[in-house]
């Protein structure tokens, strides 16, 4: 068994950790915009449908399985998964604990630096008297390493600071790195949150050029519209939003929760953490964005901003909204709201970084220096391309690979290797050992019964969806003999790149198909990429287990 100094300082920092951990751009950017696409008030109702039936108890086994797999030794996913099942195959599946950490980090450590950025241009009174479209241009040329930002290449320069600064605070361990950074950021986090989500409420129709008042988006993001309470689409919708928030499928809960004692409690742990999350996804996450745009664009241009993402509506409207306060509120303003982006950033890009130097540790016996500095090597290497292509899809086919496919892929797995391989029987004692509070046996049942088939159902609706997200329409479709057609954005769609080859098709200049062919190349390069990272990944656990083998250490 490996021998391990590192521990969490207190349970008060293990908890603000795996929130932290959880807590990230999705909560403030891709929660209420996901609500307005998905009917509003109604999106609720799936989404805690789903966070109670997959959710918690996969709360509960990626707590149980990093506790079981810690006190074996083993602090990342490879060896955990085979510790339940000596099946040499679960240690590949494992993998996928490592792999998406990197690739998920590689991105998100550029959307971090842009928080970090425009924190920086909020405080100097960068968009102070900028218009709409010129709040749009500054981020158009930040992400396109154009000359005429802060100085030339700004966003290169501060992805590397940003990449450096993780490092760094890896490097510091546990209790002396990460758990003093989620200590110090999620209180704050929280209480940038609090005062921007009261000024955004409050916000009154006539004051600083406001059309609305802040109640009037609340209004409109709550409101139910049940006719889309039966649409697949929404379903899906609010699944995928559960799993991107609680950080399901990563690897990284493993990681953490890996270095807990074997009578440690993690069931009331992991109930603090996945609340405290929802806490601030549904109540501060739909209070700020869509409030205050409502407020000052009116609802018709908010919905057709929705349709560009939570990126756009964060950063190229808010800050020109801001500046609508006066000077030295919308400094304030925007001091808070990219503060709050760049903690909820920090604290989750940090717990991608634990399972990888929990691996190196273990199998290499590497130094917490050692190990950080290569893993920021690594992000270092695989994170350029999605700065220097950004425009062309690199970072979107990293989202989805890592980001989403990964995710799911490994949850589905796990869970059925925790309750039907290692045993419910087993795993329900593994769950409440040390537990603080009791455990509704109903979780045993939907762990080994419910959980697992709406996982892979979702997968499959994933895998396979329809033009348009139209599943009435595609079931018809299909019975009167006119075949089935995918979305673009299906997992299929994503392989065969049809949204591209859509647009080739639809192009008429010269300029325009051959930006189009070069994001096709490139789109095939970044996958090629990460399925070399995944080989990589797994050669280097085939070696470390034949280390294991040899050395006699068994599971």
């Amino acid at each position: 068994m490996t021998k391990t100094t590192e521990s969490w300082g207190t349970r008060v920092g293990l908890i603000l950790a795996m929130a932290g951990n959880a807590v990230g751009f999705g909560n403030f950017l891709r929660f209420p915009v996901q609500a307005v696409q998905n009917g509003g008030g109604t999106f609720i109702i799936p989404y805690l449908v789903s966070f109670l039936l997959m959710g918690i108890p996969l709360l509960f086994v990626e707590w149980s399985i990093g506790r079981y797999g810690g006190n074996r030794g083993f602090h990342s996913t490879p060896f955990m998964m085979q510790s339940l099942d000596k099946r040499k195959v679960w240690k590949y599946v494992g993998v996928f604990g490592i792999f998406s950490n990197i690739g998920i980090a590689s991105y998100y450590t550029f959307m971090e630096s842009w928080t970090l950025s425009y924190l920086v241009h909020s405080v100097k009174g960068t968009f102070t008297g900028m218009s709409q479209e010129g709040v749009v241009d500054v981020f158009n040329s930040y992400v396109a390493l154009d000359q005429a930002t802060l100085f030339p290449l700004e966003s290169l320069a501060f992805f590397v600071f940003v990449l450096a600064l993780n490092v760094f605070i890896l490097s510091k361990g546990l209790s002396g790195g990460v758990e003093k950074v989620a200590k110090i950021g999620m209180p704050l986090l929280i209480g940038f949150g609090i005062v921007l989500a009261i000024r955004a409420i409050t916000l009154k129709s006539g004051v600083d050029g406001a059309v609305n008042g802040g109640s009037v988006g609340l209004n409109f993001l709550w409101t139910p519209q049940f006719d889309s309470m039966w649409n697949p689409k929404v379903w899906f919708a609010a699944a995928g939003q559960m799993f991107f928030t609680l950080s399901l499928g990563m690897g990284s809960i493993h990681a953490y929760s890996s270095y807990l004692k074997k009578k440690d409690d993690i069931a009331l742990n992991a109930m603090s953490a996945g609340w405290m999350n929802e806490f601030v996804e549904v109540v501060l996450g739909g209070a700020i964005i869509i409030p205050i745009s409502i407020g000052y664009l009116g609802v018709d241009r908010v919905v057709e901003l929705a349709g560009q993402g939570g990126l756009g509506m964060g950063f190229k409207t808010l800050p020109y909204l801001f500046a609508q306060w006066g000077p030295w509120l919308s400094v304030v303003a925007g001091f808070m709201w990219f503060g709050l982006l760049f903690f909820a950033g920090i604290t989750s890009s940090l717990a991608m970084g634990v399972p990888v130097m929990g691996f190196l540790t273990d199998e290499f016996k590497w130094s917490r220096l050692k190990s950080s500095i290569v893993f920021g090597v690594i992000i270092l290497f695989l994170g350029l391309p999605t700065v220097l292509f950004f425009n062309q899809g690199v970072f979107d086919e990293y989202d989805y690979w890592t980001g989403t496919f990964s995710l799911f892929v490994f949850a589905a797995l796990e869970v059925i290797l925790f309750s039907w391989f290692f045993g419910m029987d087993k795993g329900w004692k593994e769950i409440n050992a040390g537990a603080d509070i009791k455990v509704s046996i109903i979780f045993k049942y939907l762990l080994k019964y419910v959980t697992p088939p709406i996982l892979i159902i979702v997968f499959i609706g994933a895998i396979i969806t329809p033009e348009g997200n139209d599943w009435t329409g595609a079931i018809h479709s299909l019975l009167s003999g006119n075949g089935w057609i995918f979305d673009s954005g299906s997992l299929v769609g994503k392989i065969m790149n049809s949204g591209l080859y859509d647009q080739l098709a639809k192009a008429t200049s010269p300029e325009e198909i051959s930006s189009i062919k070069e994001k096709i190349l490139l789109t095939n390069l970044s996958r090629i990429l990460l399925l070399a990272l995944f080989v990589a990944i797994s050669l280097v656990v085939r070696k470390a287990y034949r280390r294991h083998k040899k050395e006699g250490r068994g599971f």
